[in-house]
């Protein structure tokens, strides 16, 4: 008599789904344990001069992440024209720990301007030309010393958190190298996140070929990684050249109607989605070996690890003995 047949086990999941909430959890446990130090509620002060939901929604999101999480939030909402006096007004102010302004506001030049004006010492999305300049240039620190770090964008550093998480860093490899030896594609070149993230990743060591509408560069800090910064070259491949050569994929194109080619990946790759849109169809999960499908409590995490590196900063300058910032505006760019 034949042996009864046995329903068949589905193949074992090749992918890893790694959800946002994971790696800001723990995240968190680090800003709870400064928090704990510092023994008050720092202030956050957003400015919403604008009627765009999105920017009411991150406004929202980050007042309830703030309240939850130990800081105090204050929510400015006011006329685009009110806007400037308004952050020089809170420049002054020694009640605030950090500024966040919700964009767009002018759309148009204009609000680079908005941009820079918050004062560096209050600046939690590090886009003040002085951390900029910093992030560019390969430099981590504000001071010879090197006791107080350079801040860096909120959504690119959440980005490298995650590759942290996933393994992507080698730790073995010495601080400022361990992306040597990985090839990454960032589609999104975008000054927000695209640029800086590139920058970012090239500065650790990678190969990063940044895709946008209007083709192809390469991020490198050369052969053998043996430039201290990282340099950028036009090059005439396609999106259908480098990525099969990725080892991660990370995308950001603000467009519902954008679907990622999820046959172009490397078998095993590490696919990340930063867009506020499903990049990515269900099918990548077939050829990923890690997918992240948003990365947003991150981010906003690292907006509250930003708070207290500011006051970490100011402490250090202050034990330093160093001139204050220009409270009424930007300083220039950064002596390191």
């Amino acid at each position: 008599m034949s042996e009864p047949t046995r329903p068949s086990s589905p193949p074992p999941a090749t992918c890893k789904v790694v959800l946002a909430g994971t790696v800001a959890n723990k995240l968190m446990l680090e800003v709870k344990g400064s928090l704990a130090t510092l023994g008050r509620k720092p202030l956050l002060v957003g400015f919403l001069a604008n009627t765009d939901p999105a920017a009411k929604m991150y406004a929202d999101w980050t007042g309830k992440t703030c309240e939850d999480n130990g800081f105090a939030f204050e929510l400015r909402t006011l006329d685009k024209d009110n806007l400037e006096a308004a952050i020089l007004g809170a420049n002054v102010d020694p009640a605030i720990d950090g500024i966040i302004i919700y964009f767009p506001v002018f759309g148009t030049m204009q609000d680079s301007y908005l941009q820079q004006l918050t004062v560096p010492t209050k600046d939690v999305e590090g886009l003040s030309h002085r951390y900029l300049f910093n992030m560019y240039q390969n430099r981590r620190f504000l001071d010879a010393a090197k006791t107080q770090k350079s801040l860096l964008p909120c959504t690119p550093l959440a980005v490298i958190k995650i590759l942290e998480h996933v393994g992507v860093y080698n730790p073995i490899l010495p601080y400022g190298n361990r992306l040597f030896g990985r090839t990454i594609t960032i589609v999104n070149r975008s000054e927000i996140v695209g640029r800086p993230l590139a920058a970012l990743l090239a500065n650790d060591g990678a190969d990063v070929w940044s895709v946008d509408i209007t083709g192809v560069q390469k991020f490198t800090r050369g052969e053998g990684i043996k430039r201290t910064m990282h340099h950028v070259h036009d090059v005439d491949d396609k999106l259908e050249d480098v990525v099969p050569r990725s080892d991660v994929v990370i995308t950001g194109v603000p467009s519902k109607n954008y679907k990622f080619p999820v046959n172009l990946l490397k078998s095993g790759a590490v696919c990340i989605n930063f867009s506020s849109e499903k990049n990515f169809d269900p099918e990548v999960k077939e050829k990923a070996s890690i997918y992240v499908p948003a990365i947003g409590k991150v981010t906003i995490t690292i907006l509250l690890r930003n708070i207290l590196r500011l006051i970490e900063n100011r402490k250090a300058a202050e034990a330093a003995g160093e001139a204050p910032a220009d409270p009424a505006g930007p300083e220039g760019v950064a002596q390191t």
